[in-house]
């Protein structure tokens, strides 16, 4: 297997470290953050001293290629982008602490999706949309490496998709800057120029997620193993499973525990590391 070091800081010293428990017979350059260990072994030490090192850490069948995949799906809050959206979009109306901890109870996976984004929304009641373009405006940022994981994503041909427990009205604004192939969210609902606290339709959670990627990957005839998945929460896991990759991105424990990979140091251009060119 290639084994892929990768951090913002990787000493020699640690590589050698590495190689040596992995019995990896030849260290291989990718970035300045990332390496590629080839022909190296499992050994139970090499998780600790990573984490000790602050490494991320993956092994991966060299003759896995970015090429080989067809989509790559996102999260949005807390994946694509580096912040929540619906956090950010209550501080606005004074309740970010309130909404914030429902967040975390859901990333946790302590209460379902759907009981989460109900009551996080109905804290919403009253604000005017406007606050929704002024999140947009001043606090929506890209997570570090975004854009160059979307560069090279895109110059393999793989489709690109954000789907988000969030709302409609980011994931959109997102695809058109990014220029993204597919979008899916949640709807506000709003009267008056205000909002309701309010879903429209279906709520898209867990299940949600899995079942829209699994109809664009009907739509664009790919088979499971052709699919990158990236997430960070509870809610993702749906969408993760139906994927042949899946990436937990700076993510809860449980998220982590059910990915194929996992980052928690380098930004999101650590996943393009994972395969050859």
């Amino acid at each position: 297997m290639n084994l892929i070091i990768q951090g913002l800081q990787v000493e020699n010293s640690d590589l050698r470290a590495i190689a040596k428990l992995s019995q990896a017979d030849q260290i291989e350059r990718i970035t300045s953050q990332a390496f590629r260990l080839k022909n190296a072994n499992q050994h139970d030490q090499i998780a600790q001293y990573c984490t000790e090192s602050e490494l991320d850490y993956a092994f991966v069948d060299p003759g896995k290629h970015l090429s080989d995949f067809g989509l790559l799906a996102m999260d949005m809050d807390s994946t694509l982008l580096a912040i929540e959206s619906i956090d950010e979009v209550a501080d606005m109306h004074n309740i970010k602490k309130q909404v914030a901890e429902i967040t975390l109870q859901t990333m946790r996976g302590d209460i379902t999706f759907e009981e989460s984004i109900t009551n996080r929304t109905a804290l919403l009641e009253g604000l005017h949309q406007d606050a929704l373009q002024k999140v947009y405006d001043e606090r929506v940022k890209l997570s570090p490496g975004a854009e160059k994981m979307l560069k090279q994503v895109k110059a393999a041909n793989i489709k690109t998709m954000v789907i988000s427990g969030g709302f409609s009205f980011f994931t959109e604004r997102i695809k058109a800057k990014l220029s993204l192939d597919y979008a899916a969210a949640n709807t506000l609902d709003i009267e008056n120029d205000k909002l309701t606290g309010k879903v429209v339709g279906k709520i898209i959670g867990k299940e949600g997620k899995a079942e829209i990627l699994k109809q664009v990957c009907e739509e664009l005839s790919l088979q499971r193993e052709h699919v990158i998945a990236i997430g960070d929460g509870a809610n993702d896991l749906g969408m993760m499973a139906e994927a042949g990759v899946s990436i937990a991105y700076h993510a809860k424990p449980i998220v982590q525990k059910n990915a194929t990979y996992a980052i928690n140091y380098v930004g999101l251009d650590g996943v393009i590391n994972l395969f050859q060119k």
